[in-house]
């Protein structure tokens, strides 16, 4: 069986109806790009690698926000398909044309390729309890020690949700593990088609995590979430750790934290694609943000399973048409009369923060940012000091 024949029996590809709701319901495609997931769904069906290369590069404008898959009547598994197809561009030289000079792109590969010395630690302050080594809770930091670091000019401040997260959890009464060996989870490398460097950094991060002895894993990116459990799960030898996202910890352990106000702030919730259509976690993060006492959660229009994405993903692209989607969603947050856009997902802060710094459009739609896990900090009257 050739490669394309198992991506298409893998993915329901066969299954197309083609009756173009995916291209329909696309926000790439909505925003006025030429770009058609249903074009792509034929092409794969052709079985023809060279018509799939020859048309690579649109691949990489997909989201990967499986809008699609959610509304697709023949069930074909679009987002994968996506993925597999990129691997299938990538191995015949095919990358995508990526932002920032391709920076981080390098990086997970230096991380990948391993003997590269990194500072992962510098962000812990003296009032954090954690433990570098041997622990039942592995804190996953994923990067965003290097996006502060790659973005200063956005204030995106993505380093705030790690230190919260770490402050929440020694509230709950659990000394972390924050590791100063680990390494990118590798979502973007598999999103870009470099299965690869995917596949390094997932054996180096399962054996890493094994040798802790932790049983349960946390992290505060979505991305990092979706990684664990779903692409690495191939890479555990016997039971996993059980994986979760901060705000889903937070949502079980309300119940223990003396939580006193949020200063009468009315709040609106980005679902995170990863968080909310690749895991179905919607409940967890709204959980959280009501039990906030003095905040009041309103819904956007397009909430839950229908949520626009953020139009960044996997760096894999940023033009006029993500542009044209961010700045639509933070039009659609100012008019619920939110004072807050909260998220659970660093890249989510970072694209809408890059749009609101946008010169020519940022006044029409700024609007404050929080991640979930900083708001829930704040109502138990603590603030970050590296403020």
């Amino acid at each position: 069986m050739s490669e394309l024949q198992e991506v298409i029996g893998g993915t329901r590809t066969w299954a197309c109806y083609d009756c173009g709701k995916c291209t329909a319901t696309c926000p790439i495609s909505r925003a006025g790009a030429d770009y058609s997931p249903r074009r792509h769904v034929l092409s794969a069906n052709s079985g023809k690698k060279a018509e799939v290369v020859e048309d690579g590069a649109s691949l990489f404008n997909c989201l990967t926000c499986s809008l699609c898959d959610s509304r697709c009547p023949a069930d074909v598994a679009y987002t994968p398909l996506v993925q597999k197809l990129r691997e299938v561009a990538y191995k015949e030289g095919v990358e995508p044309d990526c932002p920032h000079g391709g920076a981080l792109q390098s990086l997970m590969r230096m991380m990948a390729r391993g003997g590269t010395q990194q500072d992962r630690l510098g962000w812990l302050s003296e009032d954090m309890k954690t433990t570098p080594d041997q622990g039942e809770v592995f804190f996953f930091t994923g990067c965003t020690m290097y996006f502060d670091t790659l973005f200063p000019e956005l204030e995106a401040h993505t380093l705030d949700a790690t230190r919260a997260t770490v402050r929440l959890m020694n509230r709950l009464g659990i000394t972390p593990v924050v590791s100063p060996e680990e390494r990118c989870c590798g979502h973007d490398l598999l999103w870009n088609g470099d299965r690869k460097g995917f596949e390094a950094l997932a054996r180096f991060n399962v054996d890493l995590v094994k040798r802790t002895g932790a049983e349960t894993l946390v992290a505060s990116c979505a991305e990092c979430v979706r990684t664990w459990k779903l692409d690495f799960e191939p890479f555990f030898e016997g039971k996993p750790p059980r994986i979760i996202h901060v705000s889903e910890l937070l949502a079980e352990r309300l119940g223990e934290l003396p939580l006193k106000g949020n200063g009468g702030r009315k709040v609106t919730y980005q679902d995170p694609c990863r968080l909310g259509r690749h895991l179905d976690v919607y409940d967890a993060p709204r959980e959280v943000l009501d039990a906030l006492p003095g905040v009041e959660r309103v819904e956007m229009p397009r909430s839950g399973k229908r949520a626009q994405c953020c139009a960044g993903g996997t760096w894999s692209h940023c033009d006029r048409f993500a542009k044209a989607i961010q700045t639509d969603r933070l039009k659609e947050a100012r008019a619920t009369g939110a004072d807050v856009l909260a998220t659970a997902c660093p890249k989510c802060q970072i694209h809408y923060q890059c749009a609101m710094k946008d010169p020519n459009i940022g006044g029409e739609i700024g609007i404050e940012m929080r991640d979930v896990a900083q708001l829930a900090l704040e109502a138990l009257g603590e603030e970050d000091p590296s403020h």
